[in-house]
């Protein structure tokens, strides 16, 4: 049997609730076989982030060119990637090797407790945005790509994420979980059809740590068993609403706890009552 191969290139939480550990749950959690290129090494906890060091740019070079050398991955998902000068080696290989593999770009700039991740991030991720299939910003990410204030309404987040389109990206998930006066969660999906709006429920619980990681992992692995982009999207979301359900369940940490990736595996192996 063979199953796909999904590529993560992002940093390291040593919590496991985000970055590479969140990724790689991900992809074991919806069947695929998950790899990770490391970028960055972080200190972090549920509590948030203490520091963040980027690898060197020629070791995460040789990190991906090892790899591709010998296995070619069926998706790939780029999340934190800590320098100007890591976005442009993986930049090349999505130019390159990686040229035609479905790919989804998290444009991490800032942990949700306010720290840098990468520097001068809008230089490094504007060029990025042609290179990869769908871009997933969040509200304050897509703010700081297209120059403009944060959307408090989802008429600005439409017109946010065609600005973000025309940055060069090919389609866009806008995330608007943080738009607390929806009574659901709404995000913005634009692509050359046009925006539209994909509704989920709105869970009442603050351990939501690793929700963008997981998301963008979750749409690279489940497109190479979807017919499109868009059905990947919703099917990733519909899996997402699940595991932040059973993220109050995992009682891990004393902060933002993570989300609870194993929630479906477990529901399958409990015995019908």
């Amino acid at each position: 049997m063979t199953i796909p191969r999904l590529l993560s290139i992002a940093g390291s939480d040593p919590s496991g609730g985000a970055g590479i550990q969140a990724d790689l749950k991900t992809f074991l959690a919806l069947d695929t076989y998950g790899m990770a290129v490391i970028t960055a090494i972080t200190a972090q906890s549920t509590r948030g982030v203490a520091a963040c060091h980027p690898l060197d740019a020629g070791l995460v070079a040789e990190q991906l060119d090892t790899l591709l050398a010998d296995i070619s991955p069926d998706a790939v998902k780029v999340g934190m990637l800590g320098s100007v000068e890591i976005a442009s080696v993986v930049a090349e290989r999505l130019a390159g090797p990686l040229a035609g593999t479905p790919s989804v770009l998290d444009t991490v700039m800032v942990s949700s407790s306010g720290a840098s991740l990468l520097t001068d991030p809008v230089a490094a991720l504007r060029g990025l945005l042609p290179l990869v299939d769908v871009v997933t910003p969040n509200l304050d990410e897509a703010a700081l790509l297209t120059g403009t204030p944060v959307a408090r309404s989802v008429l600005e987040m439409i017109d946010q994420a065609e600005q973000v389109a025309a940055l060069g990206a090919r389609r866009v998930l806008l995330k608007g979980g943080h738009l607390s006066q929806e009574p659901a969660a709404v995000d913005v999906w634009w692509d050359e059809t046009g925006p539209r709006l994909l509704e989920s429920p709105r869970i009442p619980t603050r351990h939501t740590h690793g929700t963008g990681c997981t998301l963008s992992s979750a749409i690279a692995a489940l497109r190479p068993r979807r017919p499109g982009w868009e059905q990947a999207v919703s099917d990733a979301k519909a899996w997402l609403t699940d595991t932040i359900r059973g993220a109050d369940d995992l009682q891990v940490g004393h902060g933002n706890g993570p989300l609870d990736h194993g929630v479906r595996l477990r529901r399958r192996q409990q015995p019908d009552r």
